[in-house]
């Protein structure tokens, strides 16, 4: 797992030395006096036309982008640790004259509910993997894994079939604790990265070549982006908000949690038959008539029947088919669903792999070194 954005603010007990291009004063109308002065948030620019927004206001830095990012053509491979994150971060920081952000030793708590940290607090963080399903099954790896939930969210492909999020309704808005969802990365490549690189660089350059050359060898091996965007209601309700302050591995559990979603597309060989046999081999229905009874709500849910959740009955035959992760709360379609029964026609089975598998032409990220993060 790495970290692919990184949103955070750390205040100071000092005032910071106002940075950027345009000063905002605010005078009052009848005195003349000054009443404020603010610098509003600003991108600095790295090399490959990179950027990373920064806000220095009074005595607080917000930082908001994508360290993986900085000074790179790409973020396939990204940055492993919020210490590589934040060393490149302050170094980025240094260079226009402002203190990095450190770990928090202390949070004072106040009356009203907030808290004031000596060290970086985090508003957003992007937990994010890559997988491998093989060439030219990325699609059909979306299809199939649309047709499951993640908690209590609800799969949304997108037209293009190269992306699959999670959402409260199941539509493109995003949730106010996490956003997760899965693209097929040579696409995003191919839409997004490489057009912009063939503007900046011309077709003939190298870094339009390398770029060319990543996004064929992600189409190769069937790599898909694994992403789990935790905001900051989530990451307040989870203790995750002070750095320094938590347990880290607590966010490579949560990612886990996340790509088990895929693990549920393992079971492809049931039938209605097998489904009743399944139900009673694994102790779910105590004798073969209940197993029955529930296999047949497969059959009208693929015959596009809709159920009355609110009755006991249904509520526990749906209970039982979860359990064989079927979810007949979720309309069936058979493009998506294809890889659960196997009298289905075009039925595909995708291995998913995990192995770390790198191009050997691949500029991994140069995270600095020499600084030392002292905690405040």
């Amino acid at each position: 797992m790495f970290f692919d954005w990184i949103k955070a603010y750390q205040d100071y007990d000092y005032d910071l030395p106002q940075v950027g291009d345009v000063i905002t004063r605010r005078f009052d109308a009848e005195t003349e006096a000054l009443l404020s002065t603010s610098v509003p948030a600003f991108f600095a620019e790295g090399s490959y036309c990179t950027t990373f927004r920064i806000h220095v206001c009074g005595r607080r830095i917000t930082v908001d982008g994508n360290p993986s990012r900085i000074n790179r053509l790409d973020n396939v491979f990204g940055i492993d640790s919020l210490d590589g994150c934040f060393r490149v971060i302050n170094a980025l920081l240094a260079e226009y004259g402002l203190p990095p952000l450190t770990r928090c030793t202390s949070v004072q708590r106040l009356q009203d509910g907030s808290a004031i940290a000596n060290g970086a607090v985090f508003q957003r963080l992007d937990l994010t993997s890559n997988f491998y399903v093989g060439q030219g099954n990325e699609r059909a790896y979306m299809r199939a894994i649309s047709s499951q939930r993640y908690r209590n969210s609800i799969a949304y492909l997108y037209p293009d079939g190269n992306t699959c999020v999670w959402t409260p309704k199941g539509g493109e808005k995003a949730g106010r604790l996490v956003y997760p969802g899965n693209y097929a990365k040579a696409a995003e490549l191919d839409a997004h990265l490489l057009p912009k690189v063939k503007r900046t660089f011309g077709e003939e350059s190298d870094e339009y070549r390398y770029v060319r050359d990543l996004r064929d060898w992600c189409a190769s091996v069937g790599m898909v982006r694994s992403e789990i965007k935790c905001r900051s209601e989530f990451l307040k309700r989870e203790g995750l908000s002070f750095w320094g302050l938590f347990d880290e591995s607590k966010l490579v559990e949560i990612h886990k949690g996340f790509l088990m979603v895929g693990n549920r597309l393992e079971l492809t060989n049931y039938d209605e038959l097998t489904i009743a046999q399944q139900l009673v081999a694994e102790g779910i229905c105590k004798n073969t008539k209940a197993a029955y009874t529930t296999s047949q709500y497969v059959s009208l849910w693929r015959a596009g029947q809709t159920f009355d959740f609110e009755k006991s009955a249904v509520k526990t035959h749906r209970a039982r088919l979860r359990q064989l992760n079927i979810d007949i709360k979720v309309p069936y379609d058979q493009t998506r669903h294809g890889t659960v029964f196997t009298f289905t026609r075009n039925v595909r089975e995708v291995e998913v792999t995990f192995a770390a598998q790198v191009p050997a032409f691949y500029r991994h990220a140069v995270v600095p070194r020499h600084l030392q993060l002292v905690a405040a």
